[in-house]
């Protein structure tokens, strides 16, 4: 038997996959980290309201006229994809969309806007300082023309795990299959 063999052997014996043992893409990236904001029902958020529960992290803005809502309906259906695969592990995640214009995004309109897309969705908003500080902290950005009303900001998803570290980019401009496969591949 070879060297292989020998690493391999006790990792099937226990159970687990040899893809288990890779790290996660995000790993090491410093990205996440402490914030104190306010929620869809206008009550303090802090990053500990979440500890323990994977986390899909999205930034966007409710008066965006296509793309937010779009992803925000891919990362609900994904979800939704996800309990009729398993249930339990499904509870276990949260969607959180991060305000980039929270000086019209108030607990009240994320509230309405995200009840389109999914019952757990979380909206996060607070004073524009606040926020900025948050968004930088978590990898994007919200650059707000206050001629146009337009908000340039990030697009990136990121799951997170239960102790708040990043795991992987979730592929919400790909097929719905494909954000799903990445649910299930990294939730346990």
């Amino acid at each position: 038997m070879n060297k292989f063999a020998f690493m391999i052997l006790p990792l099937l014996l226990l159970g687990c996959k040899a893809e288990d043992i890779s790290p996660p893409p995000l790993a090491g990236a410093r990205l996440g980290g402490s914030f104190s904001l306010i929620n869809q029902d206008g009550q303090k958020a802090t990053e500990q309201d979440f500890a323990g529960r994977y986390r899909i992290v999205y930034t966007g803005y409710t008066n965006c006229p296509d793309i937010c809502p779009t992803d925000a309906l891919v990362i609900g259906q994904a979800l939704q994809r996800f309990e009729a695969i398993d249930k339990a592990r499904a509870a276990r995640v949260i969607p959180i969309f991060m305000s980039a214009d929270p000086e019209r995004d108030t607990p009240a309109r994320l509230k309405a806007f995200l009840a389109n897309f999914h019952p757990r969705y979380v909206g996060l908003t607070g004073p524009v300082k606040d926020v900025d500080q948050v968004l930088g902290k978590y990898g994007s950005y919200g650059l707000r023309d206050k001629k146009t009303g337009i908000v340039d900001h990030g697009r990136t998803v990121v799951l997170y795990a239960p102790d708040g570290k990043p795991i992987t980019p979730l592929p919400v401009t790909e097929t719905l299959t494909k954000f799903v496969e990445q649910l299930d591949y990294w939730v346990r």
